[in-house]
Order: structure tokens, then sequence, then C-alpha cells
């Protein structure tokens, strides 16, 4: 009995080590991921920077105004002006529909024109 007392200890033992070293593995392989993917989001992260830096740079007024000039033969652009553009009170807006409150109004239930009065 006791034998197999040892026995079965011992089994459970190499199983629990078993499962300990799956884990380690396991565990070694998604740090290794989170590492990877914090180097691509670092990477990104810098491939961004350089766009917009690069973007700031292309739209430079000065630069913006010299390909106008540069190409007004083709584009006809124009520089905006603040005499461009108009006042908000210069927009006309459509005057809402008014309604007579002194009006009479019929209220009925069923829908009919004699107020659900019986003829």
């Amino acid at each position: 009995m006791r034998s197999l007392f040892y026995l079965v200890c011992s089994a459970f033992v190499i199983g629990l080590a078993y499962w300990a070293y799956k884990e380690n593995y396991k565990t070694q392989v998604s740090l290794r991921e989170v590492k990877e993917l914090q180097q691509q989001i670092a990477q990104e992260k810098e491939t961004i920077a350089v766009l917009n830096a690069e973007w700031a740079y292309l739209n430079r007024p000065d630069r913006l105004r010299d390909l106008v000039d540069l190409n007004f033969a083709d584009l006809k652009l124009i520089p905006l002006l603040p005499s461009h553009f108009g006042d908000s009170e210069m927009v006309s807006y459509p005057t809402p529909d008014l309604y007579d409150i002194n009006a009479p109004v019929s209220v009925n239930s069923d829908g009919g024109e004699n107020g659900g009065q019986q003829p």
C-alpha cells in the first residue's frame, strides 16, 4: 500500500513538473510576442512623427504660395483674402411658419369631422 502511495505521489509530482515546464515556455513565448509588438508600436509612432513633420514642411505657406504662382496658368488659383468671405448676417435664413394661436382647433377621438358628436 505504501509503495502505491509513493508511486501515485511521484506521478503527481512529475505531472506538476511537466505542467510547470509547459507554462514556463508559454509565458516566455507570450513575453517575446509582447516585446515584438511594443517594438512595432514604437516604429509606427516614429513613422507617424516623421510623416507629421513632412506634412508640416510641405504645407509651409511660403512654399504653397510659390506653387500657386508657378501653376497659376493651369489652376487659376488666387490667394484667399478676408474680402472673399461674407458675414453671417448676410445669409438669409427662411422664416419659420407662424401659426395663429387664437384659431380654434378641432379635437376628436374618431377622426371624423363633426368633433365626435352623433348626427
